[in-house]
């Protein structure tokens, strides 16, 4: 990765080089009998060459001119480098290297601190926290730490985000049994089963929207053998400044419909160490969908709790309406509600879920008691949590004259923001709830 592969991979691609070797190509197949044997000669001579001073001979390999490797942060080579392979009429390699950080003397120094950071304290550089409480991930660190002390068979595995997942702890304390794949969602999936075959109890720990890129992966590997695999999908719903690329929006919608599968998603930091607990115990596969960011201040313990699989809990009774919420979207939904019944005098109930599968059956009895329902999800309302409510009252034959609203995340992309900016836009924080209740009242 020296000067002199460098300079021999551009002079290579150099536009006079390359006619050259176009025109001798023509010469040499126009002689009789050895023209051919010349040329072979001719052109194994200029790979051994390459493979003498270039790290690019695989990728020759594979019919690929490669060029590199460059300096990315010199924008003259670069745009030289793009003139002078214009010309070429094959594939292309250009290795490009550039420097994480580049310009900004702390986050060379630790770009991985750094990846993702938003305000930063003058005086030493450190990001400034927005919140009291620990994150949802580091209650997921805490935790899997806690339970891998008393199971030699957890392992951990995360495709290049051991610090983003909150696996930090674990890697220190368990580094036998932590496995970074690299950014190779796939492979870590399929990993991942070929140990639970084994006997392990692999927790896969992705974010949401990156764990799309192993949909293949979670059905024919894991789901379809019925494997004991674990899969903690971070950064579920909506992520912020990270913009359409970051958002968790259709996790549940892509994996509700696999077989085997089994979908939970806490509205609290307690609750989700009973469920980190309780995928444990469960015999196959189990997604637990939370959110980024931080929970509710609630106290993380040691001793966990079984939840019973497809058991949800009203945590609100009411008369008017109900209000079936999942996830990070129950403590809203109860806000709201409490809201409602101060400023306008509306009794409604709220049901954390709990399950997005299998549905909760005691559903059914609680549905069957009201006229109007809203559902509550931070997922595309397309497939999601909301079409498994809708599925479940047809199913049960519960549909009547009833009146449903469904909020969630509507079918398009959504754009940069905050998370509040962005729950507001979609009327998705307590405000735009209660604005839902008293409009399905009037």
């Amino acid at each position: 990765v020296g000067a002199l592969s460098s300079f021999l991979s551009r002079k290579l691609a150099d536009r006079r080089f390359v006619k050259f070797k176009q025109d001798l190509k023509k010469w040499l197949k126009q002689i009789p009998k050895v023209g051919e044997d010349i040329l072979t000669y001719a052109r194994r001579s200029e790979e051994s060459l390459k493979n003498l001073f270039t790290p690019g001979i695989l990728f020759e390999a594979f019919k690929f001119n490669y060029v590199g490797p460059i300096d990315g942060h010199n924008i003259s080579k670069m745009v030289k480098v793009f003139e002078e392979i214009k010309q070429l009429n094959r594939p292309v390699l250009v290795h490009v290297l550039t420097k994480k950080g580049k310009g900004y003397p702390p986050a060379e120094k630790d770009p991985t601190y750094f990846h993702g950071v938003g305000k930063l304290k003058k005086e030493n550089k450190t990001a400034v926290s927005c919140s009291k409480n620990i994150s949802y991930s580091e209650v997921f660190g805490r935790t899997i730490c806690s339970l891998a002390e008393k199971d030699e068979k957890i392992v951990a595995i995360t495709a290049a985000m051991p610090e983003g997942t909150g696996l930090v702890q674990f890697r220190e304390k368990f580094p036998d049994r932590f496995f970074d794949v690299g950014i190779c969602e796939q492979h870590a999936v399929t990993f991942a089963a070929g140990l639970a075959k084994e006997g392990f109890k692999p927790f896969v720990c992705i974010y949401s929207t990156f764990l799309q890129r192993a949909y293949d992966q979670i059905v024919h590997d894991v789901c379809l053998q019925n494997l004991h695999v674990v899969f903690c999908l971070d950064r579920g719903g909506l992520v912020g400044e990270d913009g359409p690329t970051h958002h968790g929006a259709f996790d549940l919608s892509y994996l509700r419909h696999i077989p085997n599968m089994t979908i939970m998603a806490p509205k609290d930091e307690l609750e989700f160490q009973h469920m980190l607990y309780t995928a444990l115990l469960h015999k196959g596969p189990v997604a637990i969908r939370y959110p980024r960011g931080s929970g509710y201040g609630k106290e993380l313990i040691n001793s966990f709790s079984e939840i019973e699989i497809g058991k949800g809990e009203l945590i609100k009774n009411g008369n008017d309406l109900l209000i079936i919420a999942i996830g990070n979207m129950v403590y809203p939904a109860l806000f709201a509600a409490q809201e409602a019944e101060k400023l306008l005098k509306i009794s409604a109930a709220v049901y954390n879920s709990r399950f997005i599968k299998p549905m909760p059956e005691e559903l059914a009895e609680l549905i069957s008691s009201y006229s109007k329902i809203i559902i509550i999800e931070e997922n595309v309302l397309a497939g999601g949590f909301s079409s498994g409510v809708l599925e479940f009252i047809n199913d049960h034959g519960l549909f009547g004259s009833r009146q449903i609203r469904r909020l969630g995340l509507p079918d398009k992309f959504i754009e940069h923001g905050s998370q509040a900016e962005l729950r507001e836009m979609l009327g998705l924080d307590q405000k735009g709830i209660l604005k839902t209740i008293e409009e399905m009242i009037k």
